[in-house]
This record gives structure tokens, C-alpha cells and sequence, in this order.
């Protein structure tokens, strides 16, 4: 019986040009390099630049994707972007990055789910293509988060990067083998009751303000490795698959230990796991595609992989992918 499925045809990503590392950082925070390196894995991070916003980042990326897809502009009805740094309160950061692209029909609107956002993003856009709501796709994770951190704390201003990355996503048929390619599922979750675990202390309704970003590390940590390993077994429950299948771990990239957790449970070599919060730190709903199109451009990954994506953030929302790529 042949279905819709949603093919990822292309990824490509952005990161600003100006480098922080964590020596920089130390001369204007109570830190070191060998304490961030310790706790998190991070040496560096990128800042988007005065004048450089989430929309032009995103923007950059998703042509990308969509030069390695070999589609135009014209060819895409759905833009989704997660972001929780939007440019403005509204219009949808992606009606920006759909006005940039020249894009003239179709619908372009924002998710918000954190570093969940892409995972989110990803189950979104896919319903609409299986549905026939869509043919053509752009997936994009993007932020600024240097913007809403405050620099004088130092358990979370030294964890978070700035960048943008996207897939080119279009529907096809396929007889419902998980050895086809293709998005083959997404699960998202939340449970708010956690919101004092990591949120922002600002916004419209609440202060009038941005505001900036507040996280009980510990909390955090605990809750991750237990949802995010929730959430793989969901997936390969869903596709009748174990995790001896999985080619590849594309896990959000918000601390080395968490990312060696969900490796060591699913018994993978560190050398299927791809890693970039050593270079990037966490860039919340641009890691997953930020390290996807690192990985698939540098040859690591191969058509035929099969590709485990997951994610948890501020909400708490998480959520994971399975994609035969």
C-alpha cells in the first residue's frame, strides 16, 4: 500500500563569522576554559554580529538547503521556523525568510518550542506534506540567543551560540518500509510543569520586555537523559527497529554529558554520534540541523543511514525523529 512520505532532499547552515571563546568569555566572567570544558564540553561559540538578525541567519540556510536539494524558491509552499528568538514580536520570523526568498504563495509561520523547536518544526511541516496540505518544505532551526543572556551569570551565559540551519523537505510515495527514505516519524511531548526549570523572565504580556534566560542546570540534566531516552524508544518502537539499527545519533547539543548519556544507552561508538557543542555550544533549535548538514557535508553521512535526531528544552518540551536518509 503505498503513503505519502516526506523526503529530506537537502540541509544547509549558518554560523556567524565572529568566534567567542572560552578564554574571551573568562575576561569578563567569573569563568575559565577548563571549568566550561569540564561541565559542558564547550571551547567555543558564535555571536551573530550588530545588525545581523535571526531571519537573515535563517535565511542563508535555508537557500542552502535548497541549492543542495536542486529546488528553487519558487517550488516551496511551507516555510516552518523554529526559533525562540523571533525578530520581532510579529510577523512570524518566517514570513521574513519567506519575503527574503522571493516566495510569493503558500504559508510561512513560526514554532516556538525551544530546543524542541526543530523536532517540532520537523512533525509540523511533515503532517502537511503527508496530508497533501504541502509539496514543498523549508525546515529551519534558528537563533539568537547571545541576545537574551545574562552576562552576569555564569552557569548560563557561557552555554549558548548563535546559527541557523534548514532542510529541504518534499513529499513522495513510498509502500511504508522503514528502509525507504524519508522522514519515517516524529514524537513531540511537553509538560509544564517544569517551566521554572528554564525559561525567560520577560516577555509582552508578562514584564513588557525581552528578558533574559534563567536554568537550574541540575534539573535539567535529570530530566533530559530520561525524556529524550523516552522518546528514541518511542520512535524505534513506532518502526518496528532497535537501536542496533540506528547509523547515526544527531542528539541537540546542549552538554557533552548528556550527549555521551544517550550514546553509552544505546551501546553507540562514539563515532556514530555527531558532536558540535565543542565548537558551537548550544544553539537551541539550530543544533539538530546545524550538526545534520555538518555530518552530511563533510561525508559521514550516507544515503541509506538511518538517522536518530532528538531534543528536550525550556517547557519542558522534547521530542525525537527517525530519518532514513
Amino acid at each position: 500500500m503505498t503513503q505519502r512520505r516526506s523526503l529530506v532532499l537537502g540541509c544547509g547552515a549558518y554560523l556567524p563569522a565572529r568566534v567567542v571563546t572560552n578564554d574571551e568569555l573568562a575576561k569578563t566572567v567569573d569563568t575559565s576554559d577548563e571549568w566550561i570544558r569540564q561541565r559542558t564540553g564547550i571551547r567555543e561559540r558564535r555571536f551573530a554580529a550588530e545588525g545581523e538578525l535571526t531571519s537573515s541567519m535563517a535565511t542563508t540556510a535555508a537557500q542552502g538547503a535548497l541549492d543542495m536539494a536542486g529546488l528553487n524558491a519558487k517550488d516551496v509552499d511551507l516555510i516552518v521556523c523554529a526559533t525562540a528568538t523571533p525578530d520581532e514580536t510579529f510577523p512570524s520570523t518566517a514570513t521574513r525568510i519567506q519575503s527574503n526568498l522571493g516566495i510569493e504563495r503558500g504559508a510561512a509561520f513560526d514554532i516556538q518550542a525551544v530546543c524542541a523547536g526543530f523536532i517540532y518544526a520537523l512533525a509540523v511541516a511533515d503532517n502537511f506534506l503527508r496530508l497533501g496540505q504541502a509539496e514543498t518544505a523549508l525546515v529551519i532551526g534558528a537563533e539568537t540567543f547571545s541576545r537574551i543572556l545574562d552576562w552576569e551569570d555564569r552557569t548560563t551565559c557561557i552555554l549558548f551560540g548563535d546559527g541557523a540551519g534548514a532542510v529541504a523537505m518534499r513529499a513522495a510515495t513510498a509502500n511504508g518500509s522503514a528502509r525507504e527514505p524519508g522522514l519515517l516519524s516524529t514524537h513531540v511531548y511537553s509538560d509544564g510543569r517544569h517551566h521554572d526549570a528554564l525559561y525567560v523572565d520577560g516577555g509582552p504580556s508578562s514584564t513588557g520586555t525581552v528578558g533574559h534566560l534563567r536554568m537550574e542546570g541540575r534539573e535539567v540534566f535529570r530530566h533530559a537523559v530520561v525524556r529524550m531516552s523516552e522518546a528514541i524508544d518511542a520512535a524505534l518502537e513506532a518502526n518496528n527497529l532497535t537501536p542496533g539499527d540506528i547509523d547515526w545519533l544527531v542528539p541537540h547539543q546542549a552538554n557533552l554529558r548528556i550527549i555521551d548519556a544517550m550514546a553509552r544507552r544505546l551501546n553507540l561508538p562514539q563515532d556514530r554520534v555527531v558532536v558540535t557543542v565543542d565548537r558551537h555550544a548550544n544553539t537551541s533549535a539550530a543544533s539538530i540541523p546545524l550538526a545534520l548538514c555538518e555530518a552530511v557535508h563533510d561525508g559521514r553521512v550516507q544515503r541509506g543511514d538511518l538517522i536518530m535526531m532528538e531534543a528536550m528544552g525550556g517547557g519542558f518540551a522534547w521530542g525525537s525523529a527517525l530519518l532514513r536518509w
